[in-house]
């Protein structure tokens, strides 16, 4: 074989090999939820991830920490090859950014938003006891009782900058009232504590806190978006009685930046084919989730619009962590 014939074997050799540079087809693909595991992201993720077939086996790893800015700072620097995807969320991508001082990822330039999962509404829930005890039946009520007992008592949230503790400071704004914040390391012990008595009430994702409505321990008083929720239909909107309140909850799946457009779309697909699926839905209808349509630019889109609403949102509210 001549000189020239072996340079251009290898090179066409080296050609054939160039696209397994974006990814390792050996390794399977992860969902990284930087929150702890039982959470409505945690699970979404898993439902994800079982009613794929499209792209081999999935595994997901929970990466806690700094508010959903460990894990997505993970997979923000991940490089091409580590097949590391994201479930994140409003916190991790509207509300984070402009709350720490020390940000370590850039949100839009670090991904490539692949497809929205959720969009559900926050729900301030109370211990239906102790708001038996206290004759609190409506937000009213408790706006009421706040008033006359300033600075008497606790809520809880998933963590320092969580979409539940931005509802709280709202809600105090725009009512004039004053509690003291006490964060959770994500939802569940948060309405652990609500559910002990340790807070007064919980700003929570619906679909965390349903069980417990659905059970009657905890007494929802109103819903954070400026609509009903068809899970609790009977469960006025915030905004009826608290003027400008409107606050939601979102989440759904990232890529790092450098995936390219083929497997962006690929994934993006093969992701929106499983959530959307007769297993997958139902699934997702016991949480009171209704999976979103949006994927690839409009999702983009719909990231960009919310990062800057909440920084409009978290200047003025004058939020900030070290």
């Amino acid at each position: 074989m001549s000189l020239r014939t072996t340079l251009l074997s290898s090179l066409v050799l080296a050609g054939a090999a160039a696209p397994a540079l974006a990814q390792n087809p050996a390794a399977p693909l992860t969902i990284v939820v930087p929150y702890p595991a039982g959470g409505p992201l945690d699970i979404s993720a898993r439902i994800v991830a079982e009613g794929t077939t499209q792209l081999g086996a999935i595994t997901v790893e929970n990466k806690p920490g700094a508010g959903g800015n460990t894990g997505a700072d993970q997979v923000a620097k991940a490089g091409k090859n580590s097949n590391q995807v994201l479930m994140g969320a409003v916190a991790t991508h509207a509300v984070n950014p402009w709350l720490y001082k020390n940000f370590p990822y850039n949100p839009i330039k670090d991904f490539k938003p692949l497809v929205l999962v959720a969009r559900t509404p926050n729900v301030l829930v109370v211990n239906a006891q102790n708001a038996a005890k206290l004759g609190i039946k409506t937000t009213p009520d408790l706006v009421q009782y706040l008033k006359k007992n300033p600075n008497q008592f606790k809520y809880g949230s998933g963590g320092n900058g969580s979409i539940g503790h931005i509802a709280a400071e709202m809600f105090e704004s725009l009512t004039n009232t004053k509690m003291d914040h006490t964060p959770f390391q994500g939802s569940k012990p948060a309405l652990a504590a609500l559910e002990s008595g340790q807070v007064l009430l919980v700003f929570d994702n619906l679909a965390s806190a349903l069980p417990q409505i659905q059970s009657g321990k905890f007494l929802a008083l109103g819903v954070t978006t400026l609509s009903r929720n068809e899970a609790l239909p009977n469960v006025p909107s915030i905004n009826d009685s608290v003027q400008g309140f409107n606050v939601s909850t979102w989440f759904g799946l990232f890529a790092p930046a450098s995936l390219p457009d083929a497997d962006a779309r690929r994934y993006a697909s093969a992701f929106a084919t499983a959530m959307h699926s007769p297993a997958g839905k139902e699934k997702f209808k016991k949480m009171g989730i209704t999976p979103e349509e949006l994927t690839l630019d409009t999702f983009a889109q719909f990231v960009r619009s919310e990062n800057s609403k909440y920084e409009f949102l978290i200047r003025a509210a004058k939020i900030k962590i070290d």
